[in-house]
């Protein structure tokens, strides 16, 4: 019989898997999911910061980055 320790945290998904997803949420995270769900050189490993990285390559607006923010927040709190 396996052992099974009910008190290990499961390992978190990168937080660009875990963004993508992020579907029919109500907000403004959706949008941001949507676009990275469309966009082939998304970080899909990446941590907050990459995809930050990545947005300002692509040249993306302040609400861009307020949604990262947001669902940076959601994603820590997981």
């Amino acid at each position: 019989m396996t052992d099974y320790d009910d008190n290990q945290p499961a390992e978190k998904p990168p937080f660009g898997k875990w963004l993508l997803t992020q579907r029919d949420r109500g907000d403004w995270v959706d949008g941001i999911a949507d676009a990275a769900r469309a966009d082939r050189t998304f970080p899909k490993n990446g941590d907050p910061e990459a995809v930050r990285g990545h947005l300002r390559k692509q040249q993306a607006d302040g609400d861009a980055f307020a949604a990262i923010d947001d669902a940076e927040s959601d994603w820590m709190a997981a």
